[in-house]
């Protein structure tokens, strides 16, 4: 049997009760390009045995991928967005998830590996070396589980979002093919019964969002090592869930998303 990654204690006694608000994030979503500036101060969770959500840094590619806030690409929504999900985790699950602080690695970091989920967010921005490929192909194939989200085709990636994201995958997994999801798939039924992707509002994102997979080998009867959330923003409603932007039914909506990913990588 291949050697699974460390992961934290199951989540078992699932309890289903509504979702609710998170302590209100004060950040307000910035408007254009601002330039760069330096990546946010970060500090690691030691590692616990509890279960944390890691968020993937990477080098951002363009300076285009600065427009929120003079942020780099991969520090979109941090570090609220996954504080925010782990929030709601804590409140139906007994497995403890740590609160409060955040966990970010490189891809190569040799840390990650203790930690069974990453996210990553606007990986159309994402700029990668042999090494890291390297390391992620390492993480994926020893269990690893992975999300992308809040990435689109628009003018700043010179509508070249997708394609971006393809190369660099293909450059972890040459062989890839990824397969548009529907709602059948047992990660749409871990936790939430989710019968329909009408329920996922958009942000700010025009059109319908896209859900695709990456299956191990590519076939689909092995297990689903990432899911992607294309031409969407789920994350940003987790992110200012408690601000009143929106309405507090569509981040309910988005933690279903969240919860049932969480859910499916720690079970399968």
């Amino acid at each position: 049997m291949r050697p699974r990654i460390a992961h934290a204690a199951a989540l078992i006694s699932l309890v289903a009760i509504p979702l609710c608000s998170v302590a209100p994030a004060f950040a307000q979503r910035g408007g254009g390009f601002r330039g760069m500036s330096q990546e946010p101060a970060t500090q690691n969770i030691p590692y616990d045995g509890r279960f944390s959500l890691a968020r993937l840094k990477f080098t951002t590619n363009s300076p285009a991928g600065y427009y929120y806030r003079g942020l780099p690409a991969w520090a979109h929504g941090y570090p609220d967005a996954e504080q925010n999900l782990m929030k709601i985790v804590k409140e139906l699950t007994t497995g403890r998830p740590s609160i409060g602080r955040s966990n970010v690695f490189a891809l190569d970091d040799p840390q990650l590996f203790k930690f069974p989920v990453a996210y990553m967010a606007e990986p159309d921005y994402w700029g990668m070396t042999d090494k890291e490929a390297a390391a992620l192909r390492a993480y994926l194939l020893k269990g690893g589980f992975l999300i992308f989200d809040d990435f689109r085709d628009d003018f700043r990636d010179g509508y070249r979002g997708w394609a971006n994201f393809e190369e660099q995958i293909q450059r972890v997994l040459p062989a890839a093919r990824f397969v548009d999801m529907d709602t059948k798939h047992p990660i749409f039924h871990s936790f939430y019964e989710i019968s329909t992707f009408d329920i996922v509002p958009q942000f700010y994102d025009r059109s319908r969002p896209v859900f695709r997979g990456l299956y191990e080998d590519n076939d689909p009867k092995k297990r689903l090592m990432m899911i992607v959330n294309f031409n969407t923003d789920v994350s940003n409603y987790w992110e200012f869930s408690a601000t009143g932007w929106r309405p507090l039914s569509e981040s309910n909506e988005a933690y279903k998303l969240g919860v049932n990913y969480v859910i499916y990588a720690l079970t399968h």
